[in-house]
């Protein structure tokens, strides 16, 4: 009997589907993100209403959108070690660890309303999908796609941070306390452990991430001409990093995922097509990190031992 597959990971269907329908632009993996061009906006400020409490939004799943499912399919299952699975049938297979955790989706994009480029997008886990797309609003973002209800799964939006880059939030139903994802959890293997943004205003993004949902910033790195690396923590965990954009087209968000080695999996992404866009580097502590574009162009990370 193959994987069973719960809800969140059925729910996720239309929520890339949704995004994938919006104009794009290069990310700084070399691959290309959704351009954001608000649906509506739900306040004129930047000022968010009073009735609005922040609460540590976590990272809660990982979606990629492709032109070529099974060909993707095989590249990440070769790469980060998934198991795949497919929904029903559907042109939907989720990516799921050694022990059969959901840890992302991966969708078909053909026939899809002006025919997006291959990207990733991440999901951030809120308590209310309307309340905090209004916050995103009020706070000089953009709201991207209105919320809306995945049956049996919760209701998500959207969305993109005052200078444009483009992410999504998603609040279970019913909501669990702690979150009941585990797609973010950078000690296992195949799982995402570290997000990156790239962005022309650091300091305006990382008050926009801690005004409307809750994030913290740990320590700042020094890096000469390029300016500071901020650490941010999600709920007392460093989750990623915010840096300045430099001579790269557009703000967006690059996933890391966890793998045992570094330099294995790099050698397995260019035997299944992949390209190589940096690393292996050495971060602090000793863990390794690369920049890989999969063979249809989309861009992530990778993280783990030499």
């Amino acid at each position: 009997m193959g994987p069973t597959i719960r809800s969140h990971e059925v729910g996720s269907i239309r929520c890339h589907a949704r995004t994938a329908a919006l104009p794009s632009k290069k990310l700084p993996s070399g691959g290309e993100i959704p351009t954001a061009r608000p649906a509506s906006r739900h306040g004129r400020g930047t000022t968010m209403a009073s009735t609005y409490t922040a609460r540590p939004g976590p990272p809660c799943w990982y979606e990629l959108g492709t032109d070529d499912l099974e060909a993707a399919s095989e590249f990440y299952a070769a790469v980060l070690g998934w198991q795949t699975a497919n929904e029903g049938g559907s042109d939907y297979v989720v990516g799921l660890d050694a022990d059969g955790n959901g840890v992302a989706g991966m969708m078909r994009l053909a026939d899809q309303e002006g025919e997006p480029p291959p990207n990733w997008v991440f999901y951030l886990e809120v308590a209310d999908a309307d309340a905090s797309a209004r916050a995103v609003a009020e706070a000089g973002g953009a709201v991207l796609m209105e919320p809306s209800d995945i049956p049996d799964t919760g209701r998500f939006a959207v969305v993109a941070d005052p200078q444009g880059a483009v992410f999504s939030i998603m609040a279970p139903r019913p909501p669990e306390e702690p979150p009941n994802s585990r797609a973010f959890e950078p000690e296992r293997i195949g799982h995402g452990s570290w997000h990156e943004l790239t962005t022309t205003d650091p300091e305006a993004a990382v008050a926009f991430y801690a005004s409307v949902f809750g994030w913290n910033t740990g320590e700042k790195l020094e890096m000469g001409e390029s300016g500071g690396y901020q650490i941010v923590e999600i709920d007392g965990q460093a989750a990623g990093g915010i840096m300045q954009l430099g001579g790269r087209e557009g703000p967006a968000w690059l996933s890391y995922f966890t793998v045992p080695s570094v330099d294995d999996a790099l050698g397995r992404a260019r035997s299944a097509g992949g390209r190589i866009v940096t690393g292996p580097n050495e971060a602090p502590g000793g863990i390794l990190t690369a920049v890989i574009t999969d063979p249809q162009g989309a861009g992530f990370g990778i993280s783990g031992g030499r």
